[in-house]
């Protein structure tokens, strides 16, 4: 062995060992999970339960800080300009790593900031329609929508939303026409589904199964990649039209420069907290699926999805503003 080998041998076990020694004694203070979207929601629930879990697990506080607004890139920037330390960490959702920054100039770079520490629960979406349809399964409502081009509306949440562009992308793979109404949120959609104004809305499981439930909505589909453990008679959409998949997860982020040895340790105790029993309930009560899909893994599934993402703005028609 020459003496450069010997030196660079020498280097790299010191830097391991520096980063043990790193990870060892983090954190000692506050740890900051910042969320990009209102308390209540989602994504602020998800959050709030690995903060917990997370408090106990590293013997630190972990507290979650909503900062709202700009389609959740306020956040995301903030945590993209924050010290990589470890001490702040951004709960990221799929729109603000991989839709947002496709339609809006933002300044932050949704895969460049960001190292992909874990994907703590997943939400798929799904298919409804309006019962007077009569349709019974998704290729009787598309071979009905091929019978009336453009007279047909589907919902979404907003123009750009996850919702809105999994639509787009059903009706792109599809071959049919209808023209999209978007709405301030969900729910409005869900009434006018109900309602009759719309004739298809793809939105969350929860939005739409207890009307499922109930003979209100046709739910025709899910947008996962495999059947959900909530309606395993629904078949997905995948089943019709093969290599459809789309779905949100949360995540956890850290900035980039972040020591590779914490990353590395929370990225571990999340996906231990995706195998525990109370977890796992939890998440399934508020509609998500524990995940636990971590490091390089978590980074090569972000590159694959945003030509799903990217094929899905183009079949929207949105230009970035």
């Amino acid at each position: 062995m020459n003496k450069k080998t010997l030196l660079a041998l020498v280097c790299l076990s010191a830097w391991m060992m520096g980063g043990d020694a790193l990870a060892q004694s983090w954190p000692s203070r506050t740890v900051k999970l910042v969320v990009p979207f209102a308390a209540g929601g989602n994504t602020d629930a998800i959050a709030r339960i690995a903060a917990e879990r997370l408090t106990v697990a590293l013997g630190q506080t972990f507290i979650v800080e909503n900062k709202v607004g700009a389609g959740g890139a306020i956040a995301a920037e903030y945590v993209a300009r924050a010290a990589p330390d470890g001490y702040t960490f951004f709960v990221g959702a799929t729109p603000n790593i991989l839709v947002v920054p496709l339609v809006s100039k933002v300044n932050y770079d949704g895969q460049k900031d960001f190292v992909p520490v874990a994907i703590m629960a997943t939400n798929p979406f799904v298919v409804g329609i309006n019962p007077a349809i009569g349709a019974k399964t998704l290729r009787e409502f598309v071979d009905y929508a091929k019978a009336r081009p453009g007279k047909l509306n589907y919902g979404s949440g907003g123009t750009g939303s996850i919702g809105h562009l999994s639509g787009a992308l059903l009706l792109s793979r599809a071959g049919i026409s209808m023209t999209h109404i978007p709405y301030k949120g969900g729910a409005p959609a869900v009434v006018d589904l109900l309602g009759g104004q719309i004739q298809m809305y793809f939105g969350n499981a929860s939005e739409l199964i207890p009307h499922m439930r109930s003979g209100k909505v046709s739910v025709l589909a899910v947008s996962s990649e495999k059947r959900s453990r909530e309606v395993p008679d629904v078949p997905a959409v995948s089943e019709t039209y093969p290599g459809f998949h789309t779905y949100t997860w949360n995540a956890l982020f850290a900035p980039v420069g972040t020591p590779r040895a914490i990353v590395e340790r929370v990225a571990q105790e999340v996906v231990r907290m995706t195998k525990d029993a109370a977890t796992i309930e939890r998440f399934h009560k508020i509609g998500s699926d524990p995940s636990g899909i971590a490091l390089e893994e978590f980074a090569d599934l972000i590159r694959r999805e945003k030509s799903v993402w990217t094929e899905a703005v183009k079949a929207a028609g949105i230009q970035q503003e």
